[in-house]
């Protein structure tokens, strides 16, 4: 028996959940997610907790156990909470703002990125005054929102792809508290 499958999930107060057959639905202050279970794995509710159950021991089955659960538990999380990324834009002249519905990023390329906000994530940019940028020179902050966890994920390593941190000065798009290593360079190798 899977352990991370076979731990109940807990509902909180202003979370509703239905199951019809093999689909659950989660529904709560920030929205509503649903998802469709794999044939041989169901749900149920019992107590204000969701179990999450397999009807035989097959490879593929205890596979997709603790996934279904993972995935049901995020979506109650999500519904209830949120989930937020963060990321920093460090470089000099280095910025980001959202112009209508997209991210617009200057990253030392010859022209401006502009990333479409997908539907459902939400997204928040500051410009830090040059007086609070600290040791790391931090340009800009990012907050990356939504009720999926998949879609906020997905959208926030999109936006640092667009310029990873480089390991000579640091410069690019990191998340929050991400180390990166620096490197000496020719002059320190010497």
């Amino acid at each position: 028996m899977s352990r991370i499958g076979k731990t109940p999930i807990e509902i909180p107060q202003d979370v509703n959940v239905e199951i019809n057959g093999n689909v659950i639905t989660v529904k709560g202050k920030k929205g509503e997610l649903s998802y469709t279970m794999l044939s041989g794995i169901s749900a149920q509710v019992k107590d204000n907790m969701i179990e999450i159950k397999r009807a035989e021991d097959t490879k593929n089955l205890r596979a997709f156990h603790g996934l279904t659960r993972s995935l049901v538990q995020n979506m109650v999380i999500g519904v209830s909470k949120g989930f937020e990324k963060n990321l920093q834009v460090i470089g000099t002249g280095y910025g980001a703002e959202v112009v209508g519905p997209w991210l617009k990023l200057v990253l030392g390329y010859s022209h401006d990125i502009l990333l479409e906000i997908p539907e459902g994530i939400e997204v928040i940019t500051e410009t830090i005054p040059r007086r609070e940028q600290g040791k790391l020179g931090v340009q800009a902050k990012i907050k990356v929102k939504g009720i999926n966890k998949e879609d906020v994920g997905k959208f926030a390593a999109e936006i640092r792809r667009c310029r990873e941190p480089e390991n000579y000065k640091g410069k690019g798009i990191r998340y929050e508290g991400e180390y990166v290593q620096i490197k000496a360079g020719k002059a320190g190798a010497a």
